[in-house]
């Protein structure tokens, strides 16, 4: 991933451990205050909110963890790998530029593919000219990488 990605995720994590986690305290603190908690609705949704973060801040934990900062001083230019901006060309069409990016980043709509996606799985470790085939919702597409970044 990349160094911006690393430090949105760190603040997420610091705002779910800090201001979110006291949030969600003083709905429980709350909700225990209206009494029987057997038939307390706001206990069960504090509760549930609460059960929500733990898990998230239990998976940012392991992201950050697991974490591999791309540089792009390292990237290769004669292979595609995470980080390569890649230009593609579909039959026809005029031809499109991705960015190959972690999965924690893929935003297809802002030309941001997943190295974990067909596309990005067809096309790692590719080559300028070499044509490449991916299953896509509307069936079985090809594509040639025109250059990389």
């Amino acid at each position: 991933m990349t160094q911006e990605k690393l430090e949105a995720l760190k603040q997420e994590l610091y705002y779910l451990r800090t201001e979110r986690a006291d949030e969600v305290n003083n709905k429980l603190k709350e909700a225990r205050s209206f009494g029987d908690l057997s038939e307390n609705s706001e206990y069960d949704e504090a509760k549930n909110e609460q059960g929500k973060l733990y898990s998230r801040i239990h998976e940012l934990d392991n992201i950050l963890e697991n974490a591999v900062i791309v540089s792009e001083s390292e990237l290769p230019t004669d292979r595609v790998g995470v980080g390569s901006r890649v230009l593609l060309q579909y039959g026809d069409d005029e031809p499109e530029w991705v960015l190959v990016v972690g999965s924690q980043e893929a935003d297809p709509w802002a030309g941001k593919i997943s190295d974990e996606s067909p596309l990005g799985r067809a096309i790692m470790d590719g080559k300028p000219g070499q044509t490449v085939s991916f299953l896509s919702p509307a069936g079985v597409q090809e594509c040639t990488i025109l250059e990389i970044q």
